[in-house]
């Protein structure tokens, strides 16, 4: 029967590659010169240190232009508090989203049963399964669910007969 698995994966090997190019990046630009800017990674997290607000948005601007280009969506990125430092500095985490949150999981499965397909949908901790018994009638699936407004980024993977 065939089958395929919905998901929201990031490359992190990829996202640590667009951190280094914004680093490298920050430290030719003229209006960062001097600057106590930088960007790592942390667990899942990445940790953004800027001088004031203005530099903390220029940042981002470059963090998602980067990431991009690398292929990783914006929406994968979730912004968390910005937090004074010392002085004017900020600091600010974003979490790098992976897999499909379970709220997420059920508002897709219900989408998909209202649509009336005949496929079967079962949560699979993080990601989700379609089993159907035509291939078009997976393909129609993938086509609605990529219409569906979504923030989060989603994948189909391990398409099979």
């Amino acid at each position: 029967m065939p089958s395929f698995d919905i998901v929201s994966e990031v490359d992190m090997t990829e996202a640590d590659n667009a951190l280094k190019n914004v680093m490298r990046e920050i430290g030719t630009r003229y209006d960062f010169k001097g600057s106590k800017s930088m960007v790592e990674m942390k667990e899942g997290f990445i940790a953004i240190s800027a001088d004031d607000d203005l530099k903390l948005k220029q940042m981002h601007e470059l963090l998602q232009g980067h990431m991009q280009r690398r292929g990783i969506a914006p929406g994968s990125l979730d912004y968390q508090k910005v937090e004074p430092a010392a002085g004017q500095s900020v600091r600010q985490l974003v979490k790098v989203k992976e897999g499909i949150d379970k709220e997420l999981a059920r508002r897709i499965v219900k989408e998909i049963k209202s649509g009336k397909f005949k496929v079967q949908v079962a949560i699979q901790g993080e990601e989700l399964r379609v089993t159907g018994k035509k291939r078009d009638d997976l393909q129609e699936v993938i086509a609605f669910v990529k219409g569906l407004a979504i923030e989060q980024p989603l994948q189909f993977k391990n398409f099979r007969d």
